[in-house]
């Protein structure tokens, strides 16, 4: 088996040799944020959305460099890392930028510093997921709402939390709830409700991440005219909706089939992953 590698702040590394320190501000105070993307047939999905993303989080955090880290360069580091490993130009790809230098809580500087890693696919689309998920509202923490809440920053305790319960209570996927009890996102996911033939997802002041795909999928329901509501909405209408779907820029949109003795249909989940892999 050839030897892989990964990005570490533009040069090459091999995956089996440690690149970070435990002086990392990444590792010791979890002082940054990353993006998951997807290059399907070697060209790099919606680039421009994780640009902007990724920018508008370091600004959040204060993290300098974010002019450098545009779609270009997001563009030309994956295709890099895919032509080093020999890929077949469908991969997923995480970006984790951090603060570099010294200090303890207070930085010393704010330079950044990034790692990129890669993971070849199979898949060369989007593909709508067969057997509906299942899943349950993890209501043992709740979500912040504040100016950092809709940046996938690199403190992701609420998620390791909620996946244990996932797991704990075999289920599929977990729903996260904000401050106030109300819709938030999944584990690593944006989440749509279909009531009344209207869709419905949280709004940003909900304090959900900022999903590329989100977006995407809000782009797609207006660009066949499909209502689309961004609201505040309350956990109870899970009982009551048609359908329930989650999307991600890796995955796509991934249907649910139940919650509790709940069971949704997958109508929407399959047109608009149909539109999807037509962009």
């Amino acid at each position: 088996m050839s030897q892989e590698y990964l990005l570490f702040n533009d040069e090459f590394h091999p995956v089996d040799v440690p690149v970070l320190t435990t002086s990392n501000r990444g590792f010791k105070f979890g002082d940054g944020l990353f993006e998951s993307m997807r290059m399907i047939n070697h060209k790099l999905q919606f680039a421009d959305l994780h640009a902007d993303r990724l920018a508008a989080g370091m600004k959040a955090l204060k993290i300098d460099g974010h002019v450098l880290m545009d779609d270009y360069f997001l563009r030309q580091k994956t295709a890099d890392l895919v032509k080093k490993n020999r890929w077949n130009g469908n991969v997923r790809f995480r970006l984790s930028v951090y603060r570099q230098g010294a200090g303890v809580y207070t930085p010393e500087s704010n330079k950044s510093g990034y790692v990129l890693e890669g993971i070849p696919l199979k898949a060369t689309d989007y593909e709508l997921n067969t057997k509906g998920l299942i899943i349950d509202v993890f209501d043992e923490m709740t979500k912040s709402i504040n100016k950092l809440s809709n940046f996938k920053t690199s403190n992701a305790l609420l998620y390791v939390m909620a996946g244990l319960f996932k797991t704990q209570n075999r289920l599929d996927e977990a729903i996260i709830l904000n401050q106030s009890g109300f819709l938030c996102e999944s584990i690593s996911s944006n989440i749509f409700v279909v009531y009344d033939k209207q869709i419905y997802t949280p709004a940003l002041n909900e304090g959900c991440i900022s999903g590329v795909m989100r977006t995407t999928v809000m782009q797609i329901c207006k660009m066949n005219d499909i209502p689309l509501i961004e609201a505040q909405i309350s956990p109870e209408i899970l009982k009551e909706a048609e359908e329930v779907f989650i999307t991600n820029a890796t995955q796509g949109i991934q249907w649910i089939m139940g919650y509790g003795r709940k069971r949704y249909f997958n109508e929407f989940s399959k047109y608009l992953n149909e539109k999807l892999n037509l962009l």
